[in-house]
């Protein structure tokens, strides 16, 4: 097995779910080790579940989840980075705005979860030939470290988000709703120009 191909695909899955744990930890007021522990686990299971996902699915599924993983990730980022917007909008127009939320709504986490993690479907696919993961337990060992770093990526890049939001915290929901959009139309373009 390649470690260093399984490593560099693993960080590459990971950047997009670091951006939004950096995002969650500068709009969140009290970042505590359980809530960063929250966020790293749901990313880092759905970025070891895609993958486990598209492998099962195979090159006969390959078309069909490449036709449709970027308007995916372009929807649901987008709807998200909106809604955040909107919600701070709101709250400055009502005099409540603070900069910051209590905590993350479950439903909110699992679909950032899901977004970030489409690009994992596919490459699910084209994993154990990228890394020589010859074998089922190969494949595994594969798929529980990409899902291992993702782990680690976004608990750091959480309480990177907390720092980030003491210089910036008036701004911070308006520029995470942006960065979702960002990370959404990213994805979009990529696969739609440079696949």
């Amino acid at each position: 097995m390649d470690s260093v191909s399984l490593c560099g695909i693993a960080v590459g899955l990971a950047m997009d779910a670091f951006a939004v744990s950096i995002t969650n930890g500068a709009i969140t007021k009290k970042v505590t080790p359980l809530f960063a522990l929250k966020i790293a686990v749901c990313f880092g299971f759905f970025q070891a579940l895609m993958p486990m996902i598209g492998w099962a699915v195979g090159k006969a599924g390959e078309q069909i989840i490449c036709t449709v993983d970027h308007w995916i990730a372009l929807i649901l980022l987008g709807f998200l980075g909106i809604q955040m917007i909107v919600e701070s909008r709101k709250k400055a127009g009502c005099g409540e705005f603070h900069g910051k939320q209590n905590d993350i709504h479950f439903k909110r986490l699992i679909a950032l979860a899901v977004a970030t993690s489409i690009d994992a479907l596919v490459t699910g696919v084209i994993l154990p030939t990228a890394v020589g993961a010859s074998t089922i337990p190969l494949l595994l060992a594969s798929i529980l470290v990409i899902g291992l770093i993702t782990f680690v990526i976004c608990f750091i890049g959480v309480y990177i988000g907390k720092t980030f939001g003491i210089f910036c915290s008036s701004k911070a929901e308006i520029f995470g709703g942006i960065v979702l959009i960002g990370i959404g139309l990213k994805i979009f373009i990529e696969h739609m120009f440079f696949d």
